[in-house]
């Protein structure tokens, strides 16, 4: 159960960062201007993005702001 759990955890990780990477470059924001807006240093959004940082909610909501959309879009595997 527990490698469950993890993969799952693992899977959610990568969703969100990559929402947060396709998000912020749609937007034309570097990693940098993007830890500008939410109070956070470049080194950590460039680890969210890369998928090593299991987030918190006040983070998800911190990101969702910045980027202009919902934190259940973020949380939201896409299609195809």
């Amino acid at each position: 159960m527990s490698d469950n759990k993890s993969s799952s955890t693992e899977s959610l990780r990568h969703i969100v960062a990559s929402n947060v990477k396709d998000r912020r470059l749609r937007l034309g924001l570097s990693q940098e201007q993007l830890a500008d807006i939410c109070g956070y240093h470049r080194t950590y959004i460039g680890s969210v993005e890369r998928g090593e940082r299991n987030i918190t909610l006040s983070t998800l909501a911190a990101l969702a702001t910045a980027l202009n959309v919902s934190a259940n879009d973020l949380l939201r595997a896409k299609n195809g």
